[in-house]
């Protein structure tokens, strides 16, 4: 018979990705069933709560949750030693020169610069925490990337407008891609240099565009992510004009391509005007009603450079629907749900079908994204594909690095035997580290059917559909 043990301890902060690699070590215990080390957010005591446990009433965000559940309570001095351990190796300085054979991490940004002068700063920190460690790279001179997500858009606005007096970048906040100098930042697939730069206000679009163009044999130079909001009205598109002006400087860019997902129409309108002052070429490829998805965005891009459209590959067929009448659309990239719901119309969410993103904002308060830890989407699959209602399942997998080391190892077995119909959207490159064709190959032996275009597989998803549940954008 299996036993429980919850222990908080208050005060003991770990960020999100360090908590899941402890959860997977602790997973793997003698006597562990089951494993859950994550900050009290009230999203990770949901969490905790549908697997099973009981949240001490009171315990808060900056407490620190150790949730076992054991095969018996003889197990339970071994597993608690084991995430300690576990704990102690994630927060272990880096082998280098220092005392004790150890370097410290630099605990401040200003101090990490003093290091590396005039490096691109990565700001991966809880968001309300973000702004000040990137106003300080900004005032020593250097670009940064903000991986974190939570900023407010007022804090955003502020940094881009103290940049744009400096003419340096901010890639942010939220922004999960970038390439530079051929070393991708954050979520980033392995590209061959190309003629190809890309501006991208949008991560998992950029990531999309990038694995069509390597499949068609066109590399990519750079990709400038600018964050999720830098085109909104709000933002006003500030970062996309100085990556704008950057691409177009760099002898090495061709042709520039910039990713969106719906832009505000008047920073749209601003952005056009910009463009016509380039000397580089431009080609948009920016979601919204009546315009093309990013699998025909990147065909015209193709075009544009001279060269052959490939067919876009697809593996596996889905098992045809058997009951049910809804589309449900779970995903780890935010682009990837915006443009499927572009592809299936403005009609399809007064009919019931889903589109959800689970690398939004709310979904990632104290945790890692999906991209890195799945378990919310997970919970979300299960109970979509036990639903009687449910005709079709559409799934994204985003491979590269940064991203999970094997996602299908547990998503397959999440989707093997299933009653309906699996349309998956497989976003990667045969040189990423996941290994392309391996992931393909293990979805495919779970009765997914496969695509490398998501705007493909949403189609073929649509058209998977009862006819009496078809909506105008499957046909």
């Amino acid at each position: 018979m299996t036993t429980t043990h919850v222990e908080v301890r208050p005060g003991a902060y770990a960020d999100s990705v360090t908590l899941l690699r402890v959860s997977r070590t602790a997973q793997q215990l003698d006597g562990v069933v089951a494993a859950q080390v994550a900050m009290a957010t009230p999203l990770n005591i949901e969490v905790l709560t549908g697997m099973g446990f009981t949240v001490p009433a009171g315990t808060g965000a900056n407490d620190l949750v150790v949730a076992l559940r054991l095969t018996g309570d003889d197990a339970l001095s071994a597993a608690v030693a084991g995430v300690d351990r576990a704990l102690a190796e994630a927060n272990r300085p880096a082998p280098g020169g220092g005392e004790g054979g150890t370097v410290a991490p630099p605990r401040t940004t200003a101090t990490a610069l003093d290091r590396a002068p005039g490096a691109v700063v990565l700001v991966s920190v809880p968001g309300p925490h973000a702004t000040v460690e990137a106003m300080d790279a900004l005032d020593a001179g250097s670009d940064v990337m903000i991986f974190s997500d939570n900023v407010p858009v007022e804090q955003e606005v502020a940094l881009k407008r103290a940049a744009a007096e400096r003419s340096l970048l901010v890639m942010g906040p939220d922004c999960g891609t970038a390439v530079l100098d051929g070393l991708g930042l954050g979520f980033a697939n392995t590209v061959e240099p190309g003629p190809v730069g890309i501006v991208a206000a949008s991560g998992t679009g950029c990531q999309q565009v990038m694995a069509l163009l390597d499949h068609a044999g066109v590399g990519v130079h750079a990709a400038l992510g600018v964050g999720g909001r830098d085109l909104s009205a709000a933002v006003g598109g500030l970062a996309t004009r100085e990556a704008l002006r950057r691409l177009d400087a760099d002898p090495a860019v061709e042709l520039i391509v910039l990713v969106s997902k719906p832009p505000a129409a008047e920073v749209a309108e601003e952005i056009d005007r910009v463009v016509a002052t380039l000397a580089t070429p431009v080609e948009y490829a920016l979601l919204g009603p009546g315009r093309p998805d990013l699998t025909a965005a990147t065909e015209a891009v193709l075009a544009r450079l001279g060269r052959p459209v490939p067919d876009w590959p697809v593996h596996g067929t889905a098992r045809p629907a058997n009951g049910g009448h809804l589309l449900r659309g779970l995903f780890v990239g935010g682009t990837l749900a915006t443009e499927a719901a572009q592809v299936a119309g403005a009609e399809a969410a007064g009919a019931g079908h889903t589109f959800v993103d689970f690398g939004d904002d709310d979904w990632t308060r104290g945790r890692a994204h999906p991209m890195i830890d799945p378990t919310v989407r997970l919970e979300h699959l299960a109970a979509a594909l036990a639903d009687p209602g449910t005709a079709v399942v559409l799934l994204d997998l985003v491979l590269g690095h940064g991203a999970e080391p094997d996602p299908v190892s547990v998503l397959a077995p999440a989707i093997a035997g299933a009653r309906v119909p699996v349309v998956v959207s497989v976003v990667g490159t045969a040189a990423d580290p996941q290994g392309l064709s391996a992931q393909i190959d293990a979805l495919v032996d779970a009765g997914a059917e496969v695509h490398l275009s998501h705007a493909r597989a949403t189609r073929r998803a649509l058209a998977l559909l009862p006819a009496d549940a078809t909506i105008g954008a499957a046909r």
